[in-house]
């Protein structure tokens, strides 16, 4: 963060415990995501802010699996996430944890719970502690459970982990207060049974701790000094606290909430987003349409693009959702700079050059990159059989069109002033080809022409031409906020991908997976990471030069906007 840049209200909290001496001036931050799915562009900003002012004050993150529910987690996801957090630009050192590390504290610290009379074991049915739980605006009842010794729950517990109960038939639970109107603090459950491996432990266990009572423990256990969590975390600070009361661990964390990101045409539940892989609307996971790090990865996203578009939507208390364009802009910028120049032709329609000689074939030299000379230039082939974008030429052209047009002349880029002679249509009366004529004299470069055209367009030549796969991704659904849907799946966007067999330039026949173009005047594209191969490479739409969805996605958001007023 520049030193001139006004602080947000996390960084201004953590300058003042510095200058205060809180927690011995230390900046202890953790990122404790769960590994029962991937990440997603949410997860980016929180693991910006937690990693991010660390760094910046000298500190240290812990990468902190909460593994705490074995039935939904796995290697694979938490694997995918380290990937994820090495690729923003983070690393945690030799600070990889996981809550199942702390299994055996968080036991001890449920019998001292119990021993205190601050929980007990209930028998209660998972429907009927729903039921006992109350609502927002009736308040619970006792268990009649609540009531029993000490010395019987510590045996039931005691049972409990020793596997002599099966799934569901006894859960401990925390004895807070089953009126508070605070519902999290409602005697919320503690352990509960499961008779399922887990990817670390094994057998050892066949109880597991809660999330929220794993959460804020594991926090202390560490000596995490700022635990920064999203704000539907708020109404759990309460429960946290009083764990840290009842315990009493030799450090106490404070917690921090902020607003959580919330990006327009996308999902970021993990729910909705494995229904989406489960169902087969996208290939998987890393699919370049979804919200996940590594579906952005996969698309061609920079990782500083996303840095970048973290640090401008700051960080606050106030929910909202966040423009799609924002963070595509910062993805041109970034690209706009560091994506050489290519020549592809995503819509062909072919153009012969009919006094251009037969089979001649000459080299034109093109620029790399127009502002960064250092990146050099390249050879063009060039021939009398050409390849244009079907949308460069217009029949009826109105009077602004100024791309090709029948007895109308535009300048090939890096080439030659063509004129439009002729135009070939098949029965249907589609245009398929156009018979042109070149004027030899106007050779981009030479200077041996001042004839000037208002008009210029890519081409590739047809003889030396690429045949190859390109992908055009475009939101994943269209409206701002599916996930305001009952179902998500009413509003995917049926034209979120569109295959293309595209004509390119011979120099992108072979280029790294990694590697990123500028095909000039459509885009930023970049080869498939998963399924190009040396020999044929497929490339992903990476974004597009302009937004065209921002007039459409502005009135979407002023309209949903206004919706709201009127409730």
């Amino acid at each position: 963060m520049s030193d001139n840049q006004p602080k947000d209200f996390i960084r201004q909290i953590i300058s003042h415990d510095i200058a205060s001496g809180k927690h011995g001036g230390n900046v202890v931050t953790r990122f404790p995501p769960e590994p029962n799915g991937y990440l997603h562009v949410g997860h980016a900003k929180s693991i910006c802010l937690n990693f991010g002012v660390a760094r910046e004050n000298n500190g240290k993150t812990f990468l902190r699996f909460d593994d705490t529910n074995p039935g939904k987690e796995s290697e694979e996801f938490a694997k995918a996430i380290e990937r994820d957090v090495r690729w923003l630009g983070f690393d945690w050192g030799d600070r990889l944890t996981h809550a199942s590390d702390y299994f055996d504290q968080l036991y001890e610290s449920a019998e001292r719970l119990i021993a205190m009379g601050k929980a007990y074991v209930d028998s209660l049915s998972a429907e009927e502690i729903r039921e006992y739980r109350g609502t927002l605006t009736k308040p619970g009842k006792d268990s009649p459970d609540r009531n029993r010794s000490v010395e019987d729950n510590m045996d039931l517990f005691r049972r409990m982990r020793a596997g002599e109960f099966e799934d569901g038939k006894h859960v401990l639970r925390a004895k807070i207060d089953m009126h508070s109107p605070n519902m999290n603090m409602r005697d919320p459950t503690l352990y509960r049974i499961r008779h399922i491996p887990h990817q670390r432990t094994g057998d050892k266990w066949c109880i597991y701790p809660m999330y929220d009572f794993a959460h804020g423990l594991s926090d202390a256990f560490e000596g995490v000094t700022h635990s920064l969590c999203t704000l539907e975390f708020e109404d759990h600070r309460p429960l946290y606290d009083w764990f840290i009361d009842q315990i009493n661990p030799p450090h106490r964390p404070n917690q921090y909430e902020f607003s959580r990101l919330n990006l327009a045409y996308t999902v970021t539940s993990k729910r909705k987003l494995a229904k989406l892989v489960e169902d087969e609307i996208v290939s998987g996971w890393d699919d370049p349409r979804m919200p996940t790090l590594a579906g952005m990865r996969r698309r061609g996203y920079p990782p500083a693009a996303l840095r970048e578009f973290c640090r401008r939507i700051g960080v606050t208390k106030k929910e909202n959702l966040i423009e799609m364009a924002a963070l595509e802009n910062c993805v041109r910028e970034i690209l706009d700079h560091a994506a050489p120049r290519r020549m592809a032709v995503i819509r062909p329609l072919k153009v012969i050059l009919a006094n251009y000689t037969e089979g001649q074939t000459e080299k034109l030299s093109a620029l790399n990159h127009p502002n960064r000379p250092e990146l050099g230039s390249r050879e063009l082939p060039f021939g009398r059989e050409i390849y244009i974008e079907q949308n460069d030429f217009m029949e009826d052209a109105p009077r602004k069109f100024f791309r090709l047009r029948p007895g109308g002349e535009v300048r090939l880029r890096y080439a030659y002033i063509i004129r439009c002679d002729e135009v070939i249509k098949d029965k249907s009366g589609k245009v398929v080809e156009l018979h042109c004529s070149y004027d030899p004299d106007t050779r981009s470069g030479t200077g041996s022409s001042d004839r000037k055209v208002k008009g210029t367009i890519h081409w590739v030549c047809a003889s030396h031409a690429l045949a190859v796969e390109v992908r055009l991704y475009d939101r994943l659904f269209t409206v701002p906020d599916p996930a305001a849907s009952d179902d998500v799946m009413e509003h995917l966007n049926p034209d979120s991908l569109e295959t293309v067999t595209a004509q390119l330039e011979p120099s992108l026949g072979e280029v790294e997976t990694d590697s990123l173009f500028q095909f000039e005047r459509l885009g930023y594209f970049r080869p498939d990471d998963i399924d190009s191969t040396p020999d044929k490479p497929v490339f992903n739409r990476v974004a597009t030069l302009r937004d065209s969805w921002a007039k459409i996605e502005k009135q979407a958001l002023q309209q949903q906007a206004k919706s709201l007023r009127l409730r």
